[in-house]
């Protein structure tokens, strides 16, 4: 099955990052992204006849598929949530083509918001890493990363002036965005390197910072998506690929999906790495840009800490990388700070990056990962030719 050139991304709405979102809650966020996603494609509600969506992490519930439609008005006949963490939104959008493709629908809205407040504990979720493996120090995300990044460091000589560059570089894309939460200064190796030690080799500056805020695509069938006010932006390939759920049984933590997630983007699409021309890898710390950029296939393994400091990954260098700033300096609202990672994408394959726009941007590979490099979902992207 191919899904080349099934469906297009038609629209995107993006809201700025907050640190502190007052009363607002995600189910506000969803619905004033999602109408600014539908306007900015230039259909009405009415149009769109598919839903995903991803649950807040702010805002659990059941039938939240459901509870989205009726605050949204909408009346779809194929909704969903897509739960797959950090790869939810890159999810969406292979799915939502999938279900246009079966005939389901012909445009769907992917959506998702959420709120993180400062202090605000989480509810305790039941887990066999809660139960098993936190009582023992596996202390969630940063921990897992630490871990993934100490031994990238220990097989292939990797330093932690390499992974710096991968801050320094998004932060410099970051100050021709507007909407990232960090866009009002540079950063310095030194800088990431002299901030401080969250998780030993992990500093503050490398690990994402938690937002509130949202982001939402329109996916369409091409008869749609062709009279749209902005070039379609279409989906050549989509792979996903998964291999563990927790750190503790990957069976590697230098080598990742990603691997098989692009592979069979790339082949679906009839591309290779070497055709691309932006990348927008999901990037919660700076060794998971390293490894992704290696299992994509866009150098060889263990060469990513090398490879990061022999190419300019800034919007105007040879190997432009999270244009946007990436979530490191543009900031991650939950699930959807991965979504940041498609908007993007389009947004420069449509040629409406303004001021940090690629020249001549053909193709984009997108990357979503779920957990610790646990869930993995590779997309190409295509211009409208």
């Amino acid at each position: 099955m191919s899904l080349k050139r099934a469906a297009a991304i038609t629209g995107l709405a993006e809201l700025k990052p907050l640190k502190e979102p007052g009363e607002l809650t995600a189910l506000k966020l969803i619905a004033t992204v999602a109408a600014q996603a539908i306007e900015d494609a230039g259909l009405e509600k009415r149009d769109l006849d598919g839903l995903l969506v991803g649950v807040p992490f702010s805002d659990p519930g059941m039938l939240y598929p459901a509870v989205a439609a009726e605050a949204l008005g909408m009346r779809p006949r194929m909704l969903n949530i897509v739960d797959l963490g950090g790869a939810s939104a890159a999810g969406m959008v292979w799915r939502a083509a999938a279900a246009i493709e079966a005939g389901m629908c012909r445009a769907v809205l992917c959506v998702m918001a959420d709120l993180n407040r400062l202090g605000e504990q989480r509810p305790p979720l039941v887990s066999l890493h809660r139960e098993f493996e936190l009582p023992y120090g596996n202390f969630g995300a940063n921990c897992g990363y630490a871990l993934i990044a100490r031994r990238h460091m220990f097989e292939y000589g990797t330093t932690p002036a390499q992974m710096a560059e991968v801050a320094v570089a998004q932060r410099k894309n970051a100050l021709r965005n507007p909407l990232a939460l960090f866009n009002d200064r540079p950063l310095t190796i030194e800088e990431v390197l002299a901030s401080r030690l969250i998780v030993d080799p992990l500093h503050l500056y490398e690990i994402v910072s938690p937002c509130s805020g949202g982001a939402a695509v329109v996916v369409a069938a091409p008869e749609i998506a062709r009279r749209g006010p902005h070039p379609p932006v279409w989906l050549l390939g989509a792979g996903e690929y998964c291999d563990h759920s927790t750190i503790t049984y990957a069976p590697s933590l230098t080598s990742s999906s990603v691997k098989a997630a692009a592979e069979a983007a790339f082949k679906m699409a009839g591309a290779a790495p070497r055709d691309i021309d932006l990348v927008c890898p999901y990037d919660c710390y700076t060794i998971t840009v390293i490894v992704t950029l290696e299992d994509a296939g866009f150098c060889a393994k263990g060469r990513g800490g090398p490879f990061v400091m022999e190419h300019d990954l800034s919007y105007e260098g040879d190997l432009p990388c999270n244009t946007h700033g990436g979530q490191l300096s543009f900031g991650q609202a939950g699930l959807a700070g991965g979504m940041s990672h498609v908007t993007e994408a389009a947004r420069q394959l449509s040629g409406r990056a303004d001021a940090r726009q690629v020249k001549n941007a053909r193709l984009a590979y997108v990357n979503g990962n779920g957990g610790i490099m646990s869930e993995q979902v590779s997309l190409v992207l295509e211009r409208e030719r």
